[in-house]
């Protein structure tokens, strides 16, 4: 009959041992040497920093500098796109209409777009919105994403139409795989039942109600304000700057752009599960544990170096625009988000009463978790130097990846293709895409995407029947094999595609691509 009392006791214990290492100040001494550190090692020119803490804005500072070669510093209200970090706001948008009775979160979404179509038509008939927001439709990571990154001029509605042709990968909610396309057609149901934009929904009914004040909701916003970050990568090993992605369909996947002191507002609220300063509520109990309640089980894998070994949780899924997973014996909820020049990270702790935000302007995530992790760690009374961690597992990730082009470039057999150049030559269809065009020009062939204005490139000779396209814009780092498959009378049937870097984002979908001779 005692057991139960002590067993309690023992917990009661264990729970005061546990925040026995919790730190009182939320914020490392050295915090600002560690950010400059950070900077100067990952080679990012400038970023923003906010923690949070118990409902309290401990931190909100910007460091280094908007743009490479220039003085302007970064402050507390330059904008950076937050890229992925949008979906959670396209969560709590569908949530608010939820509540507002607009629709139920496990309705087909046919219901609302009758029109809308899978490849599958078992998985048309059954994929809820609460589906769109999970990754377990099926579909390949990334798949769909040619249609939208680089810049297309498809619409968003065209878009949509496109997915019935965009093959699944796996079956309906057997596993998980990360996609962008479903949010654009999250972005159609809002409008539909809303009759408000997905911006001006989300402008409206979340941003204001927060004050993020500085916060926008089109990728096209920031060229029109001036306290905005410049977007950097290192390109063929160099650090400049690079072309901000500006293509307004794709704004309920990543398109909001925020500020230090704005992704502040932001944490507090959700870290106190949607409560507003005033005490009043964006969102009902009941909504905030709809968005923050797992869904789809995520693979933990064992890919991560040696290094950075112990940032592998427990366990990891993903609830509605939100990873939920386990750092150190702690549930914490988080996302990040990347565009072309921009990364970010959100994070938070609710058993310590922690969040940190951090947004960068040059793409290396080994910056934003070293300040994440470090900030964390503190605060959990842990000695750590995550900057140093990372340093050593980037390099070791450069080598891997230098190691696989060598032995690419050793397995390549000295043979010559099969036809003249000219007979590769013609235009080709992908029944998801679209055409693409090869031509013969100046002694040699190019490739164009028909919708992808940027997607231009020139194919080299590699073996056999494989060239590699090397695209003009050299921003976008996704060199790629395409590969022919001639018919017996020596004429072409299809060509294929795939990456040549390991590297290469996974939204170059090229290897989902079936590129059929007209």
């Amino acid at each position: 009959m005692r057991r139960p009392v002590v067993l309690a006791f023992v917990a009661a214990l264990l729970l005061v041992d546990q925040r026995a290492g919790l730190t009182q100040s939320s914020v490392p001494a050295d915090l600002d040497a560690y950010v400059g550190r950070v900077l100067q090692t990952f080679n990012v020119p400038g970023l923003s920093l906010a923690i949070v803490r118990n409902g309290e804005t401990v931190l909100a500072r910007g460091y280094g500098v908007r743009r490479l070669g220039e003085p302007a510093r970064v402050d507390e209200h330059t904008l950076f796109g937050i890229g992925s970090n949008t979906k959670v706001f396209t969560a709590l948008a569908l949530g608010l209409l939820v509540e507002d009775g607009k629709f139920a979160w496990d309705t087909p979404v046919i219901t609302y777009l009758p029109w809308f179509r899978l490849s599958n038509p078992y998985v048309t008939q059954e994929i809820t919105v609460r589906d769109l927001l999970v990754h377990r439709s099926g579909l390949g990571l990334g798949a769909g994403d040619l249609l939208i990154f680089p810049e297309t001029t498809y619409t968003r509605n065209e878009v949509v139409r496109r997915l019935t042709n965009v093959p699944l990968a796996t079956s309906f909610r057997s596993s998980y795989a990360y996609d962008n396309v479903l949010y654009l057609v999250a972005a159609e149901v809002i409008e539909t039942v809303s009759g408000q934009s997905w911006e001006e929904f989300v402008r409206s009914r979340i941003l204001r109600r927060i004050g993020m004040e500085d916060t926008t909701v089109r990728h096209g916003d920031a060229l029109t304000r001036d306290n905005v970050a410049a977007t950097h990568a290192e390109v063929d090993g160099k650090l400049r700057l690079v072309r901000r992605f500006n293509d307004d369909k794709v704004n309920a996947a990543g398109g909001i752009n925020s500020s230090a002191q704005d992704m502040a507002k932001w944490l507090n609220v959700i870290a106190s599960g949607g409560k507003l300063p005033d005490g009043s509520r964006l969102i009902s109990e009941r909504t905030f544990r709809d968005l923050t309640t797992p869904v789809t089980i995520m693979p933990i894998g064992g890919g991560r170096p040696a290094e950075v070994a112990a940032l592998s949780p427990q366990f990891r899924a993903y609830a509605l625009g939100l990873v939920v997973e386990e750092y150190r014996g702690h549930k914490v909820f988080l996302h990040t988000g990347g565009l072309p020049g921009y990364l970010s990270k959100v994070f938070w702790m609710p058993d310590v009463g922690l969040g940190v935000a951090v947004l960068t302007n040059q793409e290396s995530g080994a910056a934003f978790d070293a300040l994440v992790y470090q900030v964390v760690d503190h605060v959990l009374g842990i000695q750590s130097d995550w900057a140093d961690a990372f340093r050593r597992a980037r390099d070791r990730t450069r080598a891997a990846t230098a190691g696989v082009a060598a032995k690419a470039a050793a397995a390549r057999a000295g043979t010559k293709p099969s036809l003249d150049l000219k007979g590769y030559g013609g235009t080709y269809t992908d029944a998801w895409y679209g055409d693409i065009t090869i031509e013969e020009a100046g002694g040699g062939l190019v490739m164009r995407f028909s919708k992808t204005p940027s997607l231009v490139g020139d194919l080299q000779h590699w073996q056999n029947d494989t060239f590699i396209v090397r695209w003009r814009d050299r921003e976008l780092r996704a060199d790629a094999y395409v590969t022919f498959a001639l018919n017996p009378d020596g004429t072409i049937d299809q060509a294929k595609m795939r990456a040549v870097s390991p590297e290469t984002d996974f939204s170059f979908d090229f290897q989902d691509l079936l590129l059929k001779r007209r």
